[in-house]
């Protein structure tokens, strides 16, 4: 038991919350998060929390709106409770492809989200794997940014172990990702040349880097509507490859994912629990899921305990 730390969990990921807790060895705090008869959120903590070090466990995946105001609900209702410092735990930040002006008049609602965390009264932000890691810079609080890549590290390790393998990156904006993969394994690094035509859709133009007859994991931060992913697989496999993998921390997988991941000849995609798997998405025996939640736990201990987490970040 650890003195003086509570965690609790709102509706959007419990399951990862209860095994974080687990980790920990601490009970998951006692919260009721419950809809009026309109749909408004209502939070009651049942438990004293008065100067304690209040951690809440709720990723703002879809349905993202109903997830970020339950959060922001359960950190008013900890600051009025007197806790002596409530952290935000956000496993998937939602909002976070909004992060810049893309287009006249269009909001950057990344930003918009930080201010409402802070106003609501969250005094440290603890998430992973962010879309765009400027975000952390939105907020005028600490930000601890953590990644799942040792855990994803330990997999590849494990299952490609003396296969010639090349990390994979779905785009330019992924490639420093792919680096710190790739500087791990040994291995060598390929980038995807992709045009995107309109939103969510996307067209594999070229391959750059040498995939022939090597095994290829194409690693990215989440998995939306799959097409990038797909396609990338699909032109990996044509330039000669023995197979590829997918990877990506956080299963989204909106729109038609699921068809597109069933049909593509990409032969698995491993993802993290950061968001809780659809019951259609649990069927596909081509996705596997690794938990974070021991990397969590210990990044909410050593918060708890001032100590470094830099380690965390292998």
């Amino acid at each position: 038991m650890i003195n003086g730390l509570k965690v609790f969990s709102g509706t959007a990921n419990p399951e990862l919350a209860q095994k974080i807790c687990k980790y920990l060895q601490v009970p998951l705090g006692n919260c009721v998060v419950k809809r009026f008869s309109d749909g408004e959120v209502f939070v009651e903590i049942k438990e004293h929390i008065r100067g304690s070090d209040v951690f809440i466990i709720q990723p703002t995946c879809p349905p993202v709106n109903e997830n970020l105001v339950e959060l922001l609900i359960m950190i008013d209702a900890a600051r009025r409770a007197s806790a002596r410092r409530i952290t935000a735990v956000m496993p998937y930040y939602g909002y976070a492809r909004q992060d810049r002006k893309t287009a006249p008049r269009t909001p950057i609602s990344a930003k918009l989200v930080a201010n409402l965390i802070v106003t609501a009264g969250a005094r440290r932000v603890l998430t992973m794997d962010l879309h765009a890691g400027q975000i952390q810079g939105f907020f005028d609080i600490p930000v601890d940014h953590l990644y799942a890549l040792p855990v994803f590290l330990e997999y590849i390790k494990k299952t490609f172990e003396g296969k010639d393998i090349v990390i994979v990156s779905p785009d330019a904006g992924g490639v420093e990702r792919a680096r710190e993969y790739a500087k791990r394994l040994n291995a060598s690094i390929a980038i995807v040349d992709k045009r995107r035509l309109r939103p969510n859709e996307s067209s594999v133009m070229n391959i750059v880097g040498d995939v022939k007859n090597k095994v290829a994991i194409i690693i990215d931060d989440m998995i939306d509507t799959a097409g990038t992913m797909c396609q990338a697989a699909d032109a990996i496999m044509e330039r000669g490859a023995l197979e590829v993998h997918g990877m990506a921390t956080h299963p989204v997988l909106s729109g038609k994912a699921l068809e597109r991941i069933q049909k593509s000849s990409i032969k698995d995609i491993i993802v993290s629990d950061t968001i809780p798997l659809r019951e259609e998405a649990q069927k596909i025996e081509k996705i596997k899921v690794l938990s974070v939640a021991n990397l969590l736990g210990e990044a909410i201990r050593r918060t708890h305990t001032d100590e470094s987490i830099s380690s965390l970040f292998v």
